[in-house]
């Protein structure tokens, strides 16, 4: 099974750029954030046609996430629970049923929580509590777990071109990278540096001053993998080309292998 996760900064913009990566990487299930649409409005025949059950939780011009998916999915739930107010679509859960096993797979948007301090940041942290007891609570059920999605975490300075510039950044701040360790230790394996601890491996580039051209990147996509979910793990890696396409999004694809 391979399990893909990809920020792609609005559907609409991405509406040629997203179905030719597909072709070509030929993933089994995608884990979309950013999606910038409400359900309705995303364009899923594209996806059906290609092969692909598509389940949505969006939201009008901002945020949204969804799943595309080759495999059979049970369970659909969409929203993170601990907050009945919080009406930001940045969180869908689904279990994929592989030709080994079943994979539950939760596809997340996290706050970015700029500019901090402030309202965005407490938001931020608050989510990232309500996260935490949502993976305690799935972790006891024993099933393999995948958590993926845009964390807008960076989770060591190793993770950035010029960690210096992220300092004071939502992203990079000291309480931002506890809440990310407490999380990953409930018992979750980074999927990328269990395959690639090299630095220099990013997945997101600024559209602004020359990002791209100069690689100075960030690495903020992450796959976090239950232990039963680890076990499982073949290969992983970042599709990091797609940045060079025709009107690309600022991240790229993360994906893993599973023997699933």
């Amino acid at each position: 099974m391979k399990l893909a996760t990809f920020n792609i900064n609005g559907i609409k913009a991405r509406i040629e750029a997203l179905p030719a990566w597909l072709a070509q990487a030929k993933p089994d299930v995608v884990c979309l954030q950013e999606i910038k649409s409400v359900d309705e409005a995303f364009p899923r025949e594209i996806f059906e046609d290609m092969g692909y059950r598509v389940e949505t939780h969006g939201q009008k011009s901002f945020n949204g996430v969804a799943i595309l998916s080759k495999l059979p999915l049970e369970d659909v739930t969409r929203g993170l629970p601990g907050d009945d107010t919080d009406e930001q679509a940045r969180w869908i859960e689904a279990t994929v049923i592989g030709e080994r096993r079943a994979i539950r797979v939760c596809g997340l948007y996290l706050p970015n929580g700029n500019p901090a301090p402030g309202p965005k940041y407490d938001y931020k942290l608050a989510w990232m509590a309500r996260m935490e007891a949502r993976v305690k609570t799935l972790l006891a059920t024993e099933e393999p777990l995948a958590f993926c999605g845009d964390y807008n975490v960076i989770p060591e300075p190793q993770d950035a071109a010029k960690p210096e510039a992220w300092v004071t950044d939502a992203l990079f701040l000291p309480e931002t990278r506890a809440a990310f360790r407490r999380i990953v230790n409930l018992g979750l394996t980074d999927a990328f540096r269990a395959r690639d601890p090299r630095p220099g491996q990013y997945s997101f580039w600024d559209y602004q001053a020359g990002a791209w051209e100069r690689n100075n990147g960030i690495r903020i996509d992450h796959l976090l993998l239950s232990a039963q979910c680890a076990d499982l793990l073949r290969e992983a890696g970042i599709d990091k080309a797609v940045r060079g396409g025709e009107k690309p999004s600022d991240h790229v694809p993360v994906w893993v292998e599973l023997d699933a």
